[in-house]
């Protein structure tokens, strides 16, 4: 059996009415947690996950901004990364996978960074935009970087960005994960 769920924390009882019934099973595209991961393999369960690594998305994201360098993002010369986050599904590990991890690449590679907004866009175009607007309203200049936990917000925030009269790659950084073709 093969299931996208809609929650990954439904996958403890999926897999248990699966599993019973002796019938192997597949997880795709939103990816069971580690502990959900670890007993199927504890228990010597016929279950899977196959997608992407929300990890090394994550990573991705952290590492294109700290790639720029110190100099080119710290437009308001505090020291630090100044950035504002637009989460995906607060249920959908991913979200969580892509929100830490490109935050930790930041850290790893030795940058101070400073979270001057977190907020819940539900991988949503619209919401996005007007959470990036407030942002911007809120705190002007002093944000450098936008992440994104999707393309489809990073083009929300990306309008925002615009209509605040700012240009990204020149003053501001934004960052998605997805690799739509309008992105």
């Amino acid at each position: 059996m093969i299931v996208n769920p809609v929650n990954s924390s439904s996958a403890p009882t999926i897999t248990d009415k699966v599993t019973s019934a002796d019938i192997p099973l597949v997880y795709i595209n939103r990816e069971p947690d580690e502990e959900e991961q670890k007993r199927w393999k504890d228990e010597g369960l016929k279950v899977t996950y196959v997608g992407a690594d929300a990890r090394q998305s994550g990573t991705f994201q952290g590492e294109i901004i700290s790639d720029l360098g110190l100099d080119a993002i710290d437009k308001n010369g505090n020291g630090k990364i100044d950035y504002v986050m637009i989460e995906g599904d607060p249920e959908n590990v991913d979200a969580k996978y892509r929100t830490e991890f490109s935050i930790k690449a930041l850290e790893d590679a030795g940058l101070e960074v400073e979270c001057l907004d977190d907020q819940v866009g539900n991988w949503d175009q619209a919401t996005a935009q007007q959470l990036v607007a407030n942002s911007l309203s809120q705190y002007g200049d002093d944000v450098e970087v936008v992440f994104c936990n999707n393309d489809a917000m990073a083009l929300g925030a990306l309008q925002a960005i615009e209509s605040a009269g700012r240009t990204v790659g020149e003053d501001i950084y934004l960052v998605g994960v997805d690799a739509l073709s309008e992105a």
